[in-house]
Order: C-alpha cells, then structure tokens, then sequence
C-alpha cells in the first residue's frame, strides 16, 4: 500500500491555522501595537511621521486612565543621540506619569528614523522636524491641540526655542543645557535678523555642500591630538561611551555636520524675544562645553526672554541631568512636570 502525499496550496495552511489559532495569532498582533516600558503603567506605541521628504519615527506616550483632551510634550534628544536608551527615554516617562501625553522621536538621519545621509546633523532640519512633529500631533484625537509643549536638550534645547518664536502653536518650552553658542550675537534692533532666519526656517534651502560640511568625524574621542572629534571634553566622551554603547540605541560615533550657507546662521537668542511660550531653562552652573553651551550665553538669554519664564540652575555641568538614576536627575525632571503643570494644564 502507498500513501500518495500532495502539496497543499498555502492559502489552505493559513485558513486551517487561523481556524486552529485565532486567539493567539490576533493577541499577537495586538502586543506588537503596545509596548510596555519598566514602568508598569508607562505604555508606548510606535509612529512615524514625513519630515523634509524622510520618515521620522518614534514613540507615543499616552498617560493612564486618559483618553481625550490631553496636552502633549514633544520631545527629542541632544547631539546624535538616540532615543533608546539614552535618558530622553527617561524624562519621557517622568512626563507621561504626570499625566501628559508624549512624542519622543530620533532627528533625521539618527537612530531609527529615515533620511540620508545616516548621521549627518543639520540645525534647520532638525528644527523643522520639531515643526513637522507638532503638525503630526493635531491629527490626533486625543490630544487638545492649544496644550504643545517643546522639550529639547543641549543641541536640541536651542532647536525647540527657535522654532517656538516662529510657530505660535507652542505654548510651552523645556530647555536643559541649551547649547546657544559661546557667544553673544549682534542686537536685533528692528527685527530684521529675526526675520530673515524666519524666512530660512520656512522657505530657505537649507542643503549642505561639501564646503559646507563637517566631517564624517567622531562624536567624541579619549584623544584630541591624535583622534580629533566633534565634541571635544572628557565628559561627553565618558557620556556617549557609556549611554551610547549600551545594547540597541543604535547610537554611532561619527557624524557629519552641515552648516549650510544662508543669510543669517541659525541662533536662538536672536528668536527668543519673539517667543510666546511659557519659558523653562534648566542652565548648568558651570557647564563645560563653553563653545556650544555658554552658561552666561545661555543666563542673557533668559534674560531677554519674556515672561513667563522660569531658570533653574542644575549642578553636574552639561550632562550630569542626562545621567540615571541620578539625583540630578530627579530634580531636573521634577521641575519640568511641575513647570508643565502650571503652565500646560
């Protein structure tokens, strides 16, 4: 006796397993929407949204028990970091419990967002994928779109107050350890310098060129005389080694930078007059990256800002806030939640 055996077509298989195993297959496809963070009651889910034709992508944070009417935080981190592990995670979940919804997403060309070329940093274009970003969020239904915040760490911190004075959507700003550069500008007197950055920002080619880029050189680097990198002191080399090596951030030592050439460079104390925003800015004492973060540059610019505004100082210099679990931590972003809290809701 012979068993004759005959190919089954594959549309019959997947018919019998899912009569076999409708319950498992569909749950699975449920978790995969959700993902839990180390805080129990702290979910997530993954979205993506175009920024200057790439794909930016991130996570949403949706606070517990709250499901319509909810002021958001958008956030995203400092110089090529990522958003896996490397502590804007972190505050974003600080935020989240105290009952705001948050956008945490990678720049361009970083972390698990699109663009090209991988690891090329551009202010402008950053700066515009926080406004991208925030026109992303009014589609949302949850989400009471008159309640925006920005949230911006060091490269980013600068990004969020510039793209504040330009979009009114903004109601409230969290700058930490804003890098604003290590030295004053020229005063604006009649606006025009504020006026032509607002024209780059929104109409302006912002493209680079091989004159105008950077590199690819290391982010950081044990050795200035034989290896030179982007960020040059020992405490971002300590930072980026031990947040950035971690399993799966998908951070990487090289970048190029572009500075395009346009008619007035990018800077942040020229806009802050114009913002409309309640202000934090969480300045380090003495913070060591002179050259990008000046914390007398980053004090004038409080300064000229207008109220409401709010300056803390915070010890640790420029990434000691950035470091968890940490006191430093803790008192950085208990005053973001409080100041959120008053201002945000």
């Amino acid at each position: 006796m012979f068993l004759v055996l005959k190919k089954v077509p594959q549309n019959i298989i997947c018919t019998l397993l899912l009569c076999l195993f409708p319950i498992s297959l569909s749950a699975q496809k449920e978790s995969s929407s959700i993902i839990h963070t180390s805080q129990a009651n702290i979910m997530y889910k993954m979205i993506e949204f175009p920024s200057e034709g790439a794909t930016l992508r991130g996570r949403l944070y949706m606070p517990e028990n709250k499901s319509e009417n909810l002021a958001i935080v958008i956030m995203a981190h400092g110089y090529s970091a990522t958003i896996e592990g490397m502590v804007a995670d972190r505050y974003a979940e600080v935020i989240c419990e105290a009952g705001f919804a948050v956008l945490l997403y990678d720049h361009r060309n970083l972390g698990i967002s699109g663009g090209e070329p991988r690891q090329q940093i551009n202010i402008w274009t950053q700066a515009r994928g926080y406004r991208d970003a925030i026109d992303y969020v009014t589609t949302l239904p949850e989400i009471d779109t008159s309640k925006i915040a920005l949230w911006g760490d060091s490269m980013s911190g600068g990004e969020v107050i510039v793209v504040a004075a330009i979009d009114h959507r903004v109601k409230a700003v969290v700058v930490q350890v804003p890098a604003l550069g290590g030295e004053l500008p020229p005063i604006d007197a009649d606006g025009r310098l504020f006026n032509s950055i607002t024209d780059t920002f929104l109409h302006g080619n912002v493209e680079g060129t091989p004159e105008t880029t950077i590199g690819p050189m290391p982010v950081v680097s044990f050795d200035q005389n034989t290896i030179p990198s982007i960020l040059p002191t020992l405490t971002a080399y300590r930072w980026f080694i031990e947040y950035g090596g971690r399993y799966n951030t998908k951070w990487e030592n090289t970048v190029t930078h572009v500075v395009p050439n346009v008619p007035v460079k990018f800077n942040s104390l020229i806009c802050i007059p114009h913002i409309k925003a309640a202000l934090l800015m969480e300045v380090a004492y003495n913070d060591e990256m002179v050259g990008r973060a000046n914390s007398e540059v980053s004090r004038h610019a409080f300064e000229i800002a207008p109220n409401p505004k709010k300056l803390v100082e915070v010890d640790g210099g420029h990434f000691g806030i950035i470091h968890y679990p940490s006191p430093l931590f803790d008192k950085a972003s208990k005053a973001q939640v409080d100041f959120l809290q008053k201002h945000l809701i």
